[in-house]
């Protein structure tokens, strides 16, 4: 009776059991980024609207103007609401105006949404933002059905302001496909100064995006339109952003290029004031370059010294220490030290005159590290014991000098 007992027992806690398995592979996990139908898509008759147009018969004008004041002042309603701290009573209303917005055409539609969706995106009501971006791309999608010609007017306001509230919505890559309607449009109309300003844009955003490889695209065709109409002010602005990018992307012979149509460029306008520095770049490109192709470093060499003659010719003293260390730094690596040592002693004179005792103290490390490599102790401890000097005043690294000379002094 126990046995038989226990046996039902057990075959009701297997039943039981296997009944929850199969409850739980029926029953599918609940999604959080689902939300419930769009407030924008509600089809019951609101009484702000007289009747329901279609194509055959759409709102009067006089009907249009009527509507058009009514949805204004509810966009008022609705941002008092939210000032008044009821979000909620706020989208409410907003809802209700996008609702009816789309009688009015899709342009103002579309500018009705991305007003709507920064206070979306400001407020982080994911919701909104959701029921937005469904409506955008809807209302992209027949845009891209219509048999208009997509160069009319009508559909180029359209496409720039989809791209618009999709950039306030921040989503760049819907708002690039936006931008690129617009940008085959105004091509297609021959407007230069449309085709120049969309592409502006466009770069912006790749950039706000860390998009490099777009942007550098973006403004190499920017900079070739304004050195085809001689814009020298917007081709000096295009060559700096994109000198910019290339070295966020770590890309040295492109930097080069660019950095060297900069100094072309600013030595037609005799603005010598940024050649040093952009001289002391290619510099370290050139440098980049050579450690998979090592006849470059000459190159690296003869740059790094016109950065420092320019940077010496216009007193700009820090900038020709930095083209001085890079020199030394250069010297050491292929074991040029006689070289290295001269170069030392002329940056401690550079740093003495643009008043860097710091830089200084480092400089004399510099030439006690050479002496030591030299094996000649006297003089690398006398170097050390200059820096000790300045490092005193300066109140840093006292204790590594003094360490090089009890070093250098058993």
């Amino acid at each position: 009776m126990l046995r038989r007992l226990s046996v039902t027992i057990t075959a009701a806690i297997i039943w039981q059991f296997c009944g929850s398995l199969t409850l739980a592979e029926t029953k599918k996990p609940a999604q959080p980024d689902k939300f419930p139908p769009s407030p924008l898509e509600i089809t019951i008759p609101d009484p702000l609207l007289p009747r329901k147009p279609n194509k055959k018969q759409p709102l009067s004008v006089i009907e249009q103007q009527d509507l058009t004041v009514a949805l204004d002042n509810l966009n008022q309603q609705a941002a008092a609401k939210l000032q008044a701290g009821d979000k909620m009573g706020a989208f409410d209303i907003w809802n209700r105006e996008l609702r009816l917005r789309r009688y009015l055409g899709s342009l103002t539609e579309v500018q009705a949404l991305s007003r709507v969706g920064e206070y979306a995106w400001n407020e982080n009501n994911r919701p909104e933002i959701f029921y937005i971006m469904q409506r955008l791309q809807k209302i992209q999608k027949q845009a891209q059905k219509q048999k208009t010609p997509s160069t009319s007017t009508v559909d180029v306001e359209l496409w720039r302001s989809l791209a618009m509230a999709y950039t306030g919505l921040r989503s760049p890559s819907e708002a690039v496909q936006a931008y690129n309607q617009v940008l085959a449009a105004v091509r297609q109309n021959n407007d230069v100064a449309a085709v120049v300003e969309t592409l502006k844009t466009m770069g912006e955003l790749h950039m706000s995006w860390f998009d490099y490889t777009k942007a550098a695209d973006t403004y190499e065709e920017l900079l070739n339109l304004a050195t085809k109409s001689g814009d020298r002010i917007n081709q000096l602005a295009y060559l700096q952003q994109l000198a910019y990018i290339y070295e966020q992307q770590k890309q040295p012979q492109q930097s080069i290029k660019i950095r060297n149509q900069l100094i072309e460029t600013y030595q037609s306008e005799n603005n010598l004031i940024q050649i040093p520095a952009l001289k002391l770049a290619i510099g370290s490109d050139y440098q980049a370059l050579a450690k998979e192709n090592p006849t470059l470093l000459p190159e690296a060499f003869k740059n790094y010294q016109e950065a420092y003659t320019t940077a010496w010719q216009q007193q700009q003293y820090v900038t020709a220490g930095e083209a001085l260390q890079k020199l030394i730094a250069l010297y050491r690596s292929q074991g040029q030290t006689e070289e290295a040592l001269q170069t030392g002693q002329i940056l401690v004179q550079t740093q003495k005159l643009a008043v860097n005792f710091y830089g200084m103290m480092k400089a004399y490390d510099q030439i006690g590290q050479i002496y030591l490599e030299r094996k000649e102790p006297n003089l690398a401890l006398a170097a050390f014991q200059k820096g000790l000097e300045l490092a005193q005043q300066l109140k840093n690294d006292e204790a590594y000098f003094t360490e090089q000379i009890q070093k250098l002094s058993k």
